[in-house]
């Protein structure tokens, strides 16, 4: 299992883009979470198998349908064990 932590910038909030996190998340069996935050980015955590991560990861750099993802940070963490995928 291994985890990463995410931060999204640009038109990130309002578009539904946790939602569709979630979505995406729950196909792929990646637990962990996602919220706004107040500077306007999105921060997600995905923890599960290496293909299910690397698939999150890779739909975070354009989110879903009418988000633009201009910047997006990956950051390795130690994984925790959630036991689902969250809005927070």
């Amino acid at each position: 299992m291994i985890r990463k932590r995410v931060l999204a910038e640009g038109r990130v909030q309002g578009v539904f883009f946790r939602d569709s996190c979630r979505r995406v998340a729950c196909r792929h069996a990646v637990r962990g979470w996602v919220r706004n935050l107040p500077d306007g980015r999105v921060e997600a955590v995905f923890e599960g198998d290496p293909e299910g991560v690397a698939r999150l990861v890779s739909w975070a750099r354009t989110g879903p349908t009418g988000a633009r993802v201009d910047n997006l940070e990956i950051h390795d963490e130690p994984a925790e064990g959630f036991d689902a995928f969250t809005i927070r």
